[in-house]
């Protein structure tokens, strides 16, 4: 039996497993999610031509059995953990795989039979992105280094990258944060591999970076002080035929330039990995 920590918006948390006060009995939906497969008929054409397919939102269901001394006080820190009032985060762990997703609980916990020191609960909980995510934040920094110390002799500090190959091992197309230092010259990000891109029509200070987000419900970029962190909302200055572009399943030539010099400029390339699955 998997090992699943609920960690509410407040950082509270409680974990089931095969161990008490909090046994994990059985769980469903960890791997099943329901598919809107989108089509479309002409006249006269047999059968249909396949749109696209999108996921519904994950169901997740649990049955906790509440065992050992003080069950009423665990009951209500449960109740209190699990709240629908806030939302959180169900953390999977089993062997080596570890996955994260984002969730709310679709009611307060529900509690049925009660012995003298056992209680069992219903959890059904609702997760409106059905990814199962990577619990760390892949990273491509600006310079990729070669050496380890110590050395001798002649060196490379390290490779200087103006462009970039990403390989997204996900199930799906997943959603970049850019971090890209200044000076620039309306700055541009651009993915080779689907000749997609994201330029803004504004110079990008020296004291500056943008912060760019293409993750769908929030989606932004801003110029950002490094010394003061305030920030310069440049959305409207974003070229025309840019798109907030995600990393294909597979390899991603990603490059960054500007209609200035930058060589030396420093760009930072984050992702995390998304699963239909633990």
């Amino acid at each position: 039996m998997p090992k699943l920590t609920y960690i509410n918006s407040r950082g509270e948390s409680v974990t089931f497993s095969n161990r008490p006060p909090f046994i994990l009995s059985n769980i469903e939906g960890l791997g099943d999610v329901d598919a809107d497969v989108q089509t479309q008929k002409s006249p006269f054409q047999d059968g249909e031509t396949h749109i696209d397919t999108t996921l519904e939102p994950r169901y997740i269901d649990m049955e906790i059995s509440i065992v050992g001394k003080g069950v009423d006080e665990y009951r209500r820190k449960l109740s209190t953990i699990m709240t629908p009032k806030l939302t959180g985060v169900l953390k999977y762990e089993d062997n080596n795989v570890v996955r994260t997703i984002s969730c709310i609980n679709e009611h307060v916990p529900k509690f049925s039979t009660k012995y003298r020191n056992y209680h069992s609960v219903s959890i059904n909980i609702i997760c409106p992105n059905p990814y199962w995510k990577s619990p760390t934040i892949e990273e491509q920094p600006t310079f990729e280094p070669l050496f380890q110390f110590p050395f001798e002799g002649a060196f490379q500090m390290g490779i200087q990258r103006d462009l970039r190959i990403i390989d997204n091992d996900s199930d799906t197309e997943v959603p970049i944060q850019v971090e890209f230092y200044g000076p620039a010259v309306n700055p541009i990000i651009t993915n080779n591999t689907t000749g997609e891109f994201i330029k803004v029509n504004q110079t990008l200070e020296e004291n500056e970076y943008m912060r760019i987000d293409t993750t769908e419900g929030n989606k932004s970029v801003v110029f950002i002080n490094v010394e003061t962190k305030e920030e310069r909302n440049v959305f409207n200055w974003i070229d025309l035929g840019s798109t907030f572009f995600q990393l294909q399943i597979g390899e991603n030539e990603i490059e960054y330039s500007a209609d200035n010099d930058i060589q030396g400029a420093i760009v930072n390339i984050y992702w995390q990995k998304h699963f239909v699955g633990v």
